[in-house]
């Protein structure tokens, strides 16, 4: 008979554990509580359009990567996949002035230099540590503390030009990385993407992987690639049931020995796996003192390692619309609690005909939010809630018609959210859409997925390494069932 493996949360993290777990062997069941499974790699209709939660690029879409070969066994991804036609990272807009990261370096280096030749030897530098980075890829062969000798001296050669990038970007953040720039329309260019906090090498690892071509975007989007995780692990014979959150973990004599649901139903497993936001494990479905002190280190140091999360609004317009992929630009500040923000950004998605009925065409903003963002939203009542959110659609799209007067009347309100619609709809911690955010002098948060003093319960999905996403939680899942097999002491190549 078939040991069974138990896993909570239907996410990204939660259904690669499952796949893994029946390629390994075991019998898999997940228990998601919402009604669709797939957790923050999510989209939604609204008004006969598609909404699109997720991917800004899906890193792993080389072949040649361990991560390509991961997302090819959960059936995310295949040869035949197509991308969308995109050229471009992003481009910054001030003072009636555009600059873009355009996935061809080349082009970036000549385009850059023309607008500030006073930079120009701090670009080429720029461009030749993105060059380096390019080599920076995730591994997920194995977790690195199942490495051997050989592992690490192929992960060596393989990456032998990251430690330039380090050298030269490790200990400073993106701030430190704009004040190297003459240009202030090249400090924008650095700062726009990411928050400031944000270490330097990390962006330029984030660049490195859309000129490596290691980094695109799946046509469909999240939800349809999500869906077809979901069609591999049940057609691999796992059983899924949605609309079924779970109460608490069942522990006996020190072992994790099956689950609770909130309907009182228990359901008795060999091993249970966590694929849920670790801040909803510990405390809600276990006890807070089992908690890694790596974790406990890192929320109780909120400006070590900070989360993000954003107010977004989607809209749909014409498709006559030429606006940028996605560009960044100045506005009147918009005020959110005690924090101005006077930059935004519009992303169109005409990129992918499928969100939108022909003729017309979804874009959408984000304006960032934080861990102080975050605690105001959660201040105010349904009202005040509901009245701040129609305020700031309302201050949004005054901006964005004045900055695309084409806009103007044209783009209509298909929906908006914010950090509280992650925390309910996935309780994520201050409403996080990726883990904890590694500042400048932070040690990168790393666990093992195991707890101390509970034997058969691991830990899967974005959070166990940073900076999560997509690609950490895939590979979580697979690393989850390695752990296990090494403990049975099987062969973990799955």
């Amino acid at each position: 008979m078939k040991r069974k493996i138990v896993i909570i949360g239907g996410g990204i993290g939660g259904l690669s554990a499952g796949i893994y777990a029946i390629k390994a062997g075991f019998d898999a069941e997940i228990y998601e509580k919402n009604p669709t499974a797939g957790g923050e790699c999510m989209g939604w209709n609204r008004k006969g359009c598609h909404i699109d939660n997720c991917i800004h690029w899906l890193t792993g879409t080389d072949p040649s990567t361990s991560v390509w070969q991961v997302w090819n066994t959960l059936g995310a991804i295949d040869r035949d996949t197509p991308y969308a036609p995109t050229v471009k990272f992003y481009s910054s807009r001030l003072d009636g002035k555009e600059a873009t990261l355009w996935n061809d370096l080349d082009r970036t280096e000549k385009e850059l230099i023309a607008l500030s030749p006073e930079d120009e030897a701090e670009i080429r530098k720029f461009i030749e540590h993105v060059r380096y980075a390019e080599s920076c890829v995730i591994p997920g062969e194995k977790p690195m503390d199942m490495m051997g000798i050989g592992d690490y001296i192929r992960m060596g050669k393989s990456m032998a030009n990251m430690p330039k990038v380090m050298k030269e970007y490790g200990s400073i953040d993106l701030n430190g990385l704009a004040e190297r720039f003459r240009s202030p329309l090249l400090k924008k260019l650095m700062t726009d993407y990411l928050p400031p906090e944000y270490t330097a090498y990390s962006f330029l690892v984030s660049y490195a992987t859309m000129t490596s071509g290691n980094g695109s975007i799946p046509l469909g989007g999240s939800l349809a690639m999500a869906e077809r995780i979901i069609g591999k692990f049940r057609a691999m014979g796992g059983k899924l049931y949605t609309k079924t959150p779970v109460k608490r973990i069942l522990t006996e004599d020190k072992k994790a020995v099956g689950i609770e649901l909130e309907s009182g139903e228990r359901v008795k497993a060999d091993i249970v796996i966590s694929a849920v936001d670790p801040a909803f494990l510990f405390g809600s479905l276990i006890d807070r003192a089992y908690m890694p002190k790596e974790f406990a280190a890192a929320y109780d140091s909120r400006k070590s390692y900070p989360v993000i999360s954003g107010f977004q609004i989607a809209y749909v317009t014409d498709d006559t619309f030429s606006g940028e992929d996605t560009i960044f630009f100045d506005c009147a500040p918009i005020n959110i609690g005690k924090r101005s923000f006077g930059r935004i950004y519009l992303k169109n998605y005409a990129y992918d005909k499928s969100f939108a009925p022909e003729g017309k065409t979804v874009i959408q903003t984000n304006i960032p939010q934080s861990d102080e963002d975050f605690l105001y939203w959660k201040s105010l009542s349904k009202e005040e809630y509901r009245a701040k959110k129609e305020e700031l659609v309302k201050a949004v799209t005054e901006r964005i018609e004045k900055e695309f007067p084409e806009l103007a009347g044209k783009a209509e309100l298909l929906d908006c959210w914010t950090p509280l619609t992650y925390e309910r709809y996935c309780n994520a911690y201050h409403g996080a859409y990726m883990a904890f955010t590694t500042t400048v002098g932070a040690k990168q948060l790393k666990v093992k997925g195991t707890l101390k003093g509970l034997d058969n319960f691991y830990m899967a999905g974005q959070w166990v390494m940073s900076p999560g996403g997509l690609p950490i939680a895939a590979i979580s899942g697979k690393f989850a069932i390695q752990r296990i097999l090494r403990k049975e002491k099987r062969d973990i190549d799955i």
